[in-house]
């Protein structure tokens, strides 16, 4: 017994290393587009899937991976794929968009409900049960999200989008049986056409409206070197999620993916100096207590099942 508990706590604390990790990587994604601001969101975008396309594939290359080619022979799975595919450009377009327009702590606080809004999917789709602290939780975050309705005079468009659009890729890729890095592969490869199609569209760049992909050339050395990054930034924090998700268990994955969140709504108040009113204390108040029950009720599940 003691033999195996010193074997399982070098792995638990790598597996905590790769899991922080990949939330602080994410965490300070916001703080990378920023610099990219001088170019239009949309061709971040383009730019993201291509570089993550390129990556990624050289790396399943290298292994001798060829599997995650043959995703069409599979009609079922390819056309998870291609809804995957989509889902996941969608949420990475808005997160972009939300975080150079000076949405970054909208784009919180639907990282922060995310978790919620997938288990009501999977209580939807897959049956699963709901605790009770979960009920409460999942209350909570939407009284929050309706107090913020009142205030705003409009649904939090930007932080339901980015919820939902994530939590049905994760509903999606719960249906896929690939590894991260093959699904991220496949996924990037499907949507290679809207990233083509992204960087030859005029979008609004740098304050000027209808700009080509030309201006790119114009940018200072630092920003093309940012944007050749894109891919990187994107592959290194999934890589080391996947790493960590394979020694951790669920509870504790459950507490760190808070950590990106936090981070980027600190960002948005005291790097980004975006607006917060007083009473915005009361909707994240909704959405911070709906996630301290949610801690809560992984927490008190292998308790439970140890008796």
């Amino acid at each position: 017994m003691e033999t195996e508990q010193i074997m399982e706590r070098p792995s638990l604390g790598k597996g905590f290393l790769f899991a922080v990790s990949a939330y602080l990587l994410w965490g300070i994604l916001p703080i990378y587009w920023k610099l990219l601001a001088a170019v239009s969101p949309l061709h971040i975008l383009g730019f993201r899937i291509l570089f993550s396309l390129i990556l990624v594939s050289a790396i399943l290359f290298s292994r001798r991976n060829f599997s995650w080619l043959r995703f069409f022979r599979d009609r079922r799975k390819g056309t998870l794929l291609i809804l995957a595919a989509f889902t996941l450009s969608f949420n990475w377009g808005l997160y972009i968009w939300a975080v150079n327009s000076g949405h970054t702590i909208e784009a919180s606080v639907g990282y922060y409900i995310n978790p919620l809004v997938s288990i009501v999917l999977g209580l939807c789709f897959f049956r699963e049960s709901l605790k009770p602290l979960q009920w409460a939780a999942f209350g909570l975050a939407m009284a929050g999200v309706l107090i913020s309705t009142v205030f705003a005079g409009a649904p939090p468009w930007i932080s339901l989008g980015l919820a939902l659009s994530f939590g049905f890729y994760g509903l999606i890729k719960k249906a896929v049986d690939l590894s991260a890095l093959e699904s991220l592969g496949a996924e990037t490869l499907i949507a290679s056409p809207l990233g083509l199609l992204l960087l030859l569209l005029p979008f609004t760049a740098g304050g000027n409206s209808g700009q080509g992909l030309s201006y790119v050339s114009e940018l200072p050395v630092p920003v093309l070197l940012l944007i050749l990054g894109s891919g990187a930034v994107t592959t290194l924090p999934l890589y080391l999620f996947a790493k960590g998700t394979r020694l951790l268990p669920l509870s504790t994955m459950g507490f760190i993916q808070f950590v990106a969140p936090t981070l980027t709504f600190l960002e948005g108040v005291f790097v980004f100096h975006e607006s917060f009113p007083p009473r915005n204390f009361l909707v994240f108040g909704c959405i911070w207590a709906a996630v301290i029950l949610y801690i809560i009720s992984l927490k008190i599940t292998p308790r439970q099942s140890k008796n």
